[in-house]
């Protein structure tokens, strides 16, 4: 699928596998989050553009490069994106915040925003737009549309988890967004949940089951 980068390293792959085991509690279940999303984000960042620098070592002075130009901002899709923020920041410490919350209309079925907060200069940033699960795809399709709305240019999506469907979903209604997957699962079931997947990331981070 064009635009989809499905990670394939042993450290995610080992990490995914504790993640998954529904035994795993919540203290150990928010850590796998956070280093997850930062083996992800190391793949996600692989094009941010540097600029030679001189570096005066001990030594001598050694020709460097440094990312000086990308300015990055991190938007969590409320509530389970928050649990990726941390790892994040670990790669990317000057990195800005901001906040997009999307819910279900219990009538329509369709997504509605009830929450949006993002920097003024969203639209000269990198959007790395952040969400463990990615099942039908529906809800994050609806906020990378308000994302370009307010002006953004420049999207990635990592997620954890996520179902083809859903992958789909999202590349068909926004061809020019990269998504970054931790890893690629079989199916939804009948509530939309994605199989063998690893439950409600939300409920697990927060310990709300």
């Amino acid at each position: 699928m064009k635009n989809l980068t499905v990670m394939n390293h042993p450290l995610i792959s080992h990490k995914l596998a504790i993640l998954r085991h529904k035994d795993t509690d919540g203290k150990a279940f928010r850590e796998l989050v956070s280093e997850i999303a930062m083996l992800i984000c190391y793949e996600a960042t692989r094009d941010m553009k540097t600029t030679p620098v001189d570096v005066p070592t001990p030594l001598m002075t050694a020709k460097c490069h440094m990312i000086t130009s990308e300015k990055p901002v991190l938007v969590p899709i409320l509530r389970a994106g928050l649990g990726m923020v941390d790892g994040m920041l670990t790669i990317l410490p000057a990195a800005k915040i901001g906040h997009i919350g999307m819910c279900r209309n219990h009538d329509t079925l369709e997504p509605e925003q009830y929450y949006c907060n993002l920097p003024s200069d969203i639209s000269e940033r990198t959007v790395f737009v952040l969400d463990p699960m990615l099942a039908t795809g529906g809800s994050l399709a609806a906020a990378i549309t308000l994302l370009k709305e307010k002006g953004a240019k420049n999207i990635k999506v990592l997620c954890i988890v996520g179902a083809e469907v859903g992958c789909k979903k999202v590349l068909d209604t926004h061809p020019d967004v990269n998504i970054y997957l931790g890893v690629l699962d079989d199916r939804l079931n009948e509530k939309g949940y994605i199989l063998p997947g690893l439950g409600d990331a939300g409920d697990r981070l927060f310990g709300t089951e």
